[in-house]
């Protein structure tokens, strides 16, 4: 699908609906956004284009993981059972064609009220597109467009449908030059009833319809055949053949007017076509092709009645189409029963040849040169033998281009074929195949995805058709990227045509910092050209916080810190007058961080360090100081009656007890 609408307007040539008064309907738009999933199956990507009856959008179909075109009703016509009725026709009707220049149809369905159709997603130009970028068109790249155009027509007449609605919206030229016709919307069975509502809406657009649709508003075959001539027109003009300020003037030249000759518009088009379109575009149904293979024929016939210098030409200005006719325009018969000579410049009588596709062989493609007679005297010996010898030739001719090395064949229908298949049939037909491997996404691998030059066309015999073949889906493997440097991956990628996803980090005991550390997809996944690969880097080792467990038991404090996934070391105990014993005094590192499995040094205590007192009654003064304070205990004197006699006669903590080291002993002497 492609953007193949246009803002609803009488001159704008979209495909809006137009009521008898001119006035365009009010249109609605289907309200969805990028990432929306419709029936649990289509994701919405972007929107395309917007149309009288839908809006159509390109979504990505994740069962079948490809792009499509969702086309999807209007709310506001949803509610309008000839609407509905129209769509689902639609639908029914596009699934029962099968061209490679239609446009395909995958499904439809219904989501939460709104109805939809999915559709092949053709990534290209419509032809307004190039008719408004590029002007008007060779008869060369008129008649290549012509024709699939013929064809398609002629598989939807075969099949008993008629589109009602050729133009040059409807009309995509893929960006491999493959011509689809696309919006079968107002499709319908040809033996089905064609009239104009009850509403007394006309459909399909005023510019390209046929009189009898104006008139009766009944349509058939011819009917798209009269559109189809009148998109020739505007390719080689540039020009609609009817323009006007409201869409029932138009209407009216079409019942009134009469389509004019291209050349009337730009000088130097050929009479050949002309009368292409002449046929094509005749008021009356009956003196039209009656159906598209009928019109592929015409059109391949009158590609024979031109030049090269005929199919090239695109004269621009008057000057240019004057010389264009001086330089092309020749005497090219006289009278046979003339007795004339010849000048270097005249052109001698051809015989008409006619090919078995009723095809006539262009004077170029002739031979150069016929039998031709001495002069003899008498006229009709003269006009014997030279009738003779112009059918002697006209049968050589006949035999050489009809059956001969010079006849022509067609290039066969190759879809759904294998390379090899392929082969047989081109070498059948005396055309050589040139392989060219491409991707697709749905043709099974070795199998043909495209030929060019396109099915139908006449080649000389012996020249080269390029097959284009499926390699199957466009994949490619994720590279192996664990345990490289971060700073490469994005050139790695790029090396296997995906990209650089997502970048995060993530802490690593044993991977340097700055290094891959596991992907996603993994490494050896297929994936389609441009997908993204995200990565996590290693930041380094993880940095833990050390901590305190100063004053809390050894079993709490080796707790904490094996809890931390650090290791516990406990030193020696040792006495500490305040920390109780089996308590943490101290820790090294006290603070800080260290890394997994790191250790951690605790130091428990053993509590306050006791002294047993010793019995210094009846000792010396002095001899008692020294005795106690060598075990660390202070020494207190007390004197009872002056103390003379310098004896201890008591002491404060009894023999034998056992007190804190450094503690105070009170010593009374006499």
């Amino acid at each position: 699908m492609s953007a193949t609408f246009t803002p609803c307007g009488p001159s704008s040539g979209e495909s809006c609906a137009v009521t008898t008064t001119g006035v365009p309907r009010i249109r609605s738009v289907s309200v969805f956004a990028p990432g929306d999933l419709i029936d649990g199956r289509y994701r919405i990507v972007e929107r395309i284009a917007r149309g009288g009856m839908a809006t159509v959008f390109e979504a990505e179909d994740t069962r079948l993981d490809r792009h499509v075109a969702l086309k999807v009703m209007h709310p506001a016509l949803a509610a309008d059972e000839t609407y509905v009725t129209r769509f689902g026709r639609e639908a029914r009707a596009s699934a029962r064609l099968s061209h490679p220049n239609i446009v395909a149809v995958h499904d439809q369905g219904e989501d939460d009220g709104r109805l939809f159709l999915v559709m092949e997603l053709v990534r290209g130009r419509t032809l307004r597109q190039v008719l408004d970028e590029d002007g008007a068109l060779s008869p060369r790249a008129t008649l290549d467009i012509a024709a699939p155009l013929a064809d398609a027509l002629a598989a939807a007449h075969a099949a008993g449908l008629i589109h009602r609605d050729i133009k040059p919206e409807n009309v995509i030229i893929r960006e491999d030059g493959v011509v689809k016709v696309t919006d079968f919307g107002l499709a319908r069975a040809v033996t089905s009833e064609t009239a104009t509502s009850a509403t007394d809406t006309l459909l399909g657009t005023v510019s390209y319809l046929s009189p009898e649709q104006v008139e009766q508003g009944r349509a058939d075959a011819r009917s798209d055949i009269y559109a189809a001539g009148l998109v020739i027109f505007e390719m080689l003009t540039g020009t609609k053949a009817f323009t006007g300020d409201n869409p029932m003037y138009v209407a009216y030249q079409h019942v009134h007017g009469g389509v004019p000759a291209p050349s009337t518009r730009v000088d130097g088009v050929p009479a050949a076509l002309d009368s292409l379109v002449e046929i094509t575009t005749s008021r009356d149904p009956m003196e039209r092709p009656v159906d598209g293979n009928a019109l592929a024929h015409l059109i391949r016939s009158t590609r024979t009645r031109l030049s090269s210098e005929e199919l090239d030409d695109r004269p621009r200005t008057a000057a240019e189409t004057r010389a264009y006719t001086q330089d092309h325009t020749q005497v090219i018969a006289r009278r046979m029963d003339e007795d004339v000579e010849r000048g270097p410049g005249d052109t001698p009588v051809a015989p008409l040849v006619v090919r078995q596709s009723g095809a006539v062989v262009p004077p170029e493609d002739l031979p150069q040169k016929l039998p031709t007679a001495r002069r003899r005297r008498g006229r009709g010996l003269l006009v014997a033998l030279l009738a003779t010898l112009l059918l002697a030739g006209g049968a050589a001719a006949g035999w050489y281009f009809l059956y001969g090395p010079g006849s022509p064949t067609v290039v066969p229908t190759l879809a759904d074929l294998s390379y090899d298949e392929a082969v047989t049939e081109l070498e059948a037909a005396e055309l050589t195949p040139a392989r060219q491997d491409v991707y697709d996404e749905t043709i099974p691998v070795d199998h043909v995805v495209s030929v060019q030059p396109l099915p139908g066309q006449e080649l000389s015999r012996g020249s080269e058709v390029t097959v284009r073949v499926s390699q199957g889906p466009e994949r490619y493997a994720v590279p192996t990227l664990v345990d490289t440097p971060a700073e490469g991956a994005a050139a790695a990628l790029e090396e296997n045509r995906l990209t650089l996803g997502e970048q995060s980090e993530a802490f690593s005991e044993t991977v340097p910092a700055g290094t891959i550390i596991a992907i996603s997809p993994e490494a050896g996944e297929q994936l389609k050209r441009g997908d993204p690969v995200d990565i996590v880097v290693s930041k380094g080792r993880e940095p833990i916080a050390v901590p305190s467990v100063a004053g809390r038991t050894v079993e709490e404090a080796t707790a904490a810190i094996e809890g931390q996934e650090l290791t516990a070391a406990v030193a020696d105990a040792r006495y500490h007058d305040s920390v109780p014993e089996g308590h943490v005094i101290a820790q090294d590192p006290a603070e800080g961080t260290l890394f997994r499995g790191d250790t951690v040094t605790i130091t428990p205590s053993l509590g306050p360090e006791l002294v047993t007192v010793p019995n210094v009654v009846g000792k010396q003064i002095q001899e008692a100081t020294r005795t106690l304070e060598a075990l660390g205990l202070k020494v207190e004197v007390e004197r009872i009656a002056g103390g003379f006699f310098g004896s201890v006669r008591y002491q404060s903590e009894a023999p034998d007890s056992q007190v804190r080291k450094g503690s105070t002993i009170t010593l009374s002497i006499v």
